[in-house]
Formats: structure tokens, C-alpha cells, sequence
């Protein structure tokens, strides 16, 4: 016999030294990973809130894309609209000009271009949907081609959009309707193209027929424009209550990150002084473990 003791003794050391090489495998996989366990059965009775929680933040994400979405529409709602505003009160004052001055020179293609943008605004469409068609997304709602095309289409015939409008949750249990149509935005002021194209083309002198018509036009591009803004008016409404949601949907999202952070991810710095104090630790158990490897009883008896 050369050793005296020394197996129950290695046996314990070899049971702490494969329990250090565990603790060090651990810290090792959190590192690399960043978080407190591999899987959600080692979360232990925090596993439960951290899926609910997972469940909320999918949610509130969601509900932050919807926002997003909505608000990108809306935005383009208000600069088609806002082009329709500015061309109307443009040809308005050309309108006006036209009658104090007696001059209708450059006025047919005023009222042209006026139409022109009308109609491009109307069929806008955003990634190649019809913004302004109700339901129906293909296709243009507002038909007329030219000023001409007026005078022969009714308001019931030029506007081919339906009444159905959008609508979207933007957080529980709120349904934020954000469509805006066609016919909404652009019937008063139809009618002022309708009146002017049945004068064209207008005359330089404009005839006393003429300034009749010049006038009633520019007051039905008055009311034309006060139905436009009462539009747009609800559409900037809408805008603003899908930035409000969105926001408030971010910050829930925020809040749900936070839960699940401090219940999922490791501390970084915690992990990097466990690591060095684990490794000095299996470092001293390898030492000892070959110290009392080399015991013998012969190292005693000489």
C-alpha cells in the first residue's frame, strides 16, 4: 500500500471539481448568450409572467406598427389634400383677378392645371392602392380625364369610390376609422370645375356671360374648399390620435421589454466576476487534486 486515505479524499475533490467545471460551463453559456438560463423551465416560477409577458409585448408591438401604418396614410392624405387646398385657392385669386382686371389672359390654362392637380390628387394611390377609393383599391375613384369630360358627368358618374372606409385597432378595445374618400374630398369643388368648363374657353376680354360665371365659380370654389378643410380637418383628428396611441403603445412595449430583461438577460458585469472567480476556484480544486494524488505512506516511512 503506498497511499493512506487518499481515495475518499480524490473522490471529494473530484465531485467539487465537476461541480466548478458546472458552475463554469454556466457562466460561460450566459456570456455567450447574454441570458440567466437556457430555456424557460429554468426560469422557474418566473417562466409563467415572462410568457404572458412575451404575449403583451407582441401586442403592444404590433399595435405600434398599426400606428406607424396609419399615420404614414394619413400623412399622405394631408399633402394630396393640401395640393387640392393650395391649387384651389390659386385659381380662386386667378378667378378673382381675372373679374377686377377684365383680363382673362393665361386663365384657361390656370383653371387647366387647377383641374389637372384636382384629379392627380384623387387618384393618388400608395403602394399602388387607391388612397381615396374606399374599398375599392384598384382602379381610379374620380373618372373625368379632362376639364371637357365635366360638363357630360354628373358628380354621381365622376366619383366611383364607395363609402366604406378603413378602419383599424390601434390599442384594446379602440378602432381608430382613418379612411378618407374621393367623393369626400373633392365633390364642392367639382361642381366649380363643372361650371367653369361649361364657359370655356375664356376669353380675353372675358365676355360679360363669362365674369357671371367667373363669379359663381369662385364662390363655389369657396364652399368647395370649406367641406375640403373640414375633411382634412378631421383627417389631421385622426392623425393625431394614431400618434397618441402609437406613442402609449411604444411605452407599454417598453415597460413589457423591461419585465422580461430583468427576468431573462444576464448582468453582464455580474457574470464577468463570477467567471474569473469560478475559473480561480477550478484552478485551485485541479492543485489540490494533484497535491493529494502524490500523497504516499513510503514519503513517511524513510
Amino acid at each position: 500500500m503506498t497511499r493512506v486515505a487518499t481515495i475518499p479524499l480524490q473522490r471529494s475533490m473530484s465531485a467539487a471539481i465537476q461541480q466548478s467545471q458546472q458552475k463554469l460551463a454556466t457562466t460561460q453559456a450566459q456570456l455567450a448568450t447574454s441570458k440567466k438560463a437556457p430555456d424557460y423551465a429554468s426560469l422557474g416560477t418566473e417562466a409563467v409572467r415572462n410568457l404572458s409577458t412575451h404575449s403583451l409585448l407582441a401586442k403592444q408591438e404590433a399595435y405600434v406598427a398599426a400606428a406607424d401604418r396609419v399615420a404614414t396614410t394619413l400623412s399622405f392624405n394631408d399633402a394630396n389634400i393640401g395640393a387640392i387646398d393650395t391649387s384651389a385657392m390659386s385659381l380662386k385669386q386667378d378667378l378673382l383677378t381675372a373679374i377686377g382686371t377684365g383680363k382673362g389672359v393665361g386663365l384657361n390654362d390656370a383653371i387647366k392645371a387647377a383641374f389637372n392637380q384636382f384629379r392627380a390628387a384623387l387618384n393618388a394611390a400608395e403602394g399602388g392602392s387607391s388612397l381615396f377609393g374606399g374599398s375599392q383599391t384598384e382602379g381610379t375613384p374620380f373618372l373625368p380625364g379632362t376639364l371637357a369630360d365635366t360638363i357630360a358627368t354628373p358628380a354621381s358618374a365622376a366619383f366611383v369610390n364607395d363609402s366604406i372606409k378603413a378602419s383599424v385597432r390601434l390599442s384594446d378595445g379602440v378602432d381608430v376609422e382613418y379612411g378618407v374618400t374621393a367623393s369626400d374630398i373633392g365633390s364642392g369643388l367639382y361642381t366649380a370645375f363643372q361650371t367653369l368648363a361649361g364657359a370655356s374657353p375664356i376669353g380675353d376680354p372675358p365676355t360679360a356671360a363669362q365674369l357671371t360665371v367667373l363669379t359663381q365659380a369662385a364662390g363655389e370654389i369657396d364652399t368647395g374648399l370649406k367641406s375640403l378643410r373640414a375633411v382634412n380637418a378631421d383627417n389631421g383628428r385622426r392623425q393625431a390620435q394614431a400618434e397618441t396611441l402609437g406613442i402609449r403603445a411604444e411605452d407599454r412595449a417598453t415597460l413589457m421589454r423591461g419585465i422580461i430583461s430583468g427576468n431573462e438577460d444576464a448582468d453582464l458585469g455580474q457574470v464577468a466576476i463570477d467567471l474569473a472567480q469560478q475559473k480561480t476556484i477550478l484552478q485551485a480544486s485541479y492543485s489540490v487534486f494533484s497535491q493529494l494524488s502524490g500523497l504516499s505512506l513510503v514519503s513517511y516511512l524513510r
